[in-house]
Parts: structure tokens; sequence; C-alpha cells
């Protein structure tokens, strides 16, 4: 019986070189086609959002709806709302946009009021929209700030340096946050294109760490892979990596004690990231009171 190829789930098949499998964002450089509106979910891409581009689609929903009320007390004519002084459909329109954002957000502060039947209706309407407006905005605001809040930073570059009595594969991990991340755990995987019967296959091998994993980051973490007669860089130089296409996809699990929730995080290093006879300089001291210092701007930095 043939023994099952190894995929992660980022296909064997080779049509075409890929720029990058991870991007520096830690998504997977996959673009979607022929979605429908039903396979799209407001919640999880409002949540996924930026902040600015959160806060832009906010202020933008919050003008829009209050532009289409005025408007629609505009329709209704004069009369149905009391208090409206403008001289001109400018200043009346600006003032309905006004007293539409006053209902939406329930203020009320009593300088304009619906006086037909017709404008109250209206009005009844608009304050339940903003009732439920206020619990979804709130809604996604608790679902952002209430997500595990670590943030894993990289080297932007892996070395090849001399380790023991041979070389190593070796990238930097610290955690960008003061709050405690624990049980971090790392997962390495090389993925490489080979002929196969004379047609390309890309191939993944999970690689042998030093120490696959750590109780603490409290400051820097170096993931060491030693090329040993075991590992597949064995004997490879720059150029054999660069005809591979080869590319480190790196798995991090990690446990933080502020949400009592587990976090990944994941990256990938292109041939052309690697840098070869190089050491990690030191990113923390111990400071004359005995604290530890940790610069998190020496994260990458190599000599």
């Amino acid at each position: 019986m043939q023994k099952p190829s190894f995929d992660p789930g980022l296909t064997q098949q080779y049509t075409a070189p890929f720029k990058r499998t991870i991007n520096d964002d830690g998504t997977f450089n996959v673009r979607r086609h022929g979605s429908t509106w039903r396979d799209i979910h407001p919640y999880l891409y409002l949540v996924n959002l930026s902040w600015p581009k959160f806060i832009g689609i906010i202020v933008l929903a919050y003008t829009v709806v209050n532009v289409l009320f005025a408007a629609i007390y505009f329709s209704l004519g004069p009369g149905q709302l009391e208090g409206i002084h403008g001289k001109t459909d400018g200043e009346r329109f600006l003032q309905m946009f006004f007293f539409s954002s006053h209902t939406l957000s329930t203020v009320g502060y009593g300088n304009i009021a619906p006086s037909g039947i017709p404008g109250n209706i209206v009005a009844a309407f608009e304050a339940l929209a903003g009732v439920l407006g206020l619990a979804v905005a709130t809604g996604l605001l608790f679902g952002r700030v209430s997500r595990p809040s670590a943030k894993l930073g990289f080297s932007d570059n892996v070395l090849v340096s001399p380790y023991q009595e041979g070389t190593s594969l070796q990238f930097r991990l610290v955690n960008r946050r003061p709050n405690n991340v624990m049980d971090v755990e790392a997962r390495v995987m090389l993925m490489v294109v080979e002929e196969v019967n004379g047609v390309p296959k890309r191939r993944f091998e999970i690689l042998k760490l030093e120490r696959p994993s750590v109780l603490f980051l409290a400051l820097t973490w170096t993931v060491v892979h030693p090329i040993d007669t075991d590992s597949p860089l064995y004997g490879k130089s720059i150029e054999d990596l660069r005809k591979m296409q080869a590319e480190l996809l790196v798995m991090i699990k990690a446990f933080d004690d502020t949400f009592s929730q587990t976090v990944y995080a994941s990256y990938s290093y292109r041939h052309d990231q690697f840098v070869w006879d190089k050491r990690f300089v030191p990113a923390f001291r111990v400071d004359e009171g005995g604290n530890l210092e940790l610069d998190l701007r020496k994260i990458g930095e190599w000599a």
C-alpha cells in the first residue's frame, strides 16, 4: 500500500510560482473569487477590519442613515416638524439632518419636534432604528476589544548561523505587548518545489526544532532548527533554495493569560529572506538595578 503524501492543506500541485504563501500580517495569500452575498458574514467582516476602516464604516453608515431620514422628513413637506426655521431648502435640510441625528441617538434636545402624524411615524421608526443600531455597534465594539490581545512579532529574516559543530536555521520571536503569554509552541514547515517523474510538485516537511516550546515568552525566543544530516536543508546553498522556491512556514500557538484564551500566529520566510553566516544580536540586557530590559527594536538585528 502506497504511503499517503503529506499535504498541510496548501496543495502539492504546482501550476506557477507563489509570490508567497503567508502574508506579512499572518493571513494566507489566497484571493477568493465566485463568492455570493450569502457567503458574506457582516459581523466577521467588521470584527476583523482594521480600526481605521471600522471607524470609517461606522461614521459613513451613521451619516448615510441620517441623510436618508432627513430626505424622508424633507419629502413630507412643511409643517411636519416644528422648530424648522431655515430660509432656504439647504438650511431646512441641514436642520432636518441634525434632528435626525438627535432622534437616531435618542438624545432629543427638544428644539425640533415632529407635529404631524407622518412626521411622528417616521420619527418613531427612526428611534427604533437608533436603538437597534446602538445595540449592533455595541456588540461589534465588544467583539473587537474582547479578542485576545497578544501580538507576536517575528524577525524580518531567518538566519543560517553556526550552531555547535555545524549550522542551524534560526528566527526570533517576541511578544510585542506587555501581557503574559505562556506555553508557547512552534511548528516550522519547509515548502519546496521538486520534480517527481518530470512533473514539478510542492513538497512539505516538518522541521525538527532544538526546542519546540517554551513556558514563557517574557523576552525573546530564538527558534532553532539544527541543519544536520537528517535535515532537508543539509548541503543546500542559497542558490539551491532559490531554485526550489523554498519558503519557511511558521505556526505559533500560545496561551494568553489576560483573556485566558489560546492565540495563534503564522508567518513565513521566502528564500530571499535567508541570511547566511550571521547571528542575532542580543535584544535584552540587565540594567544597573538588576532589571531585565527588552529592546523591541533589536528583535531582527543581526551581525
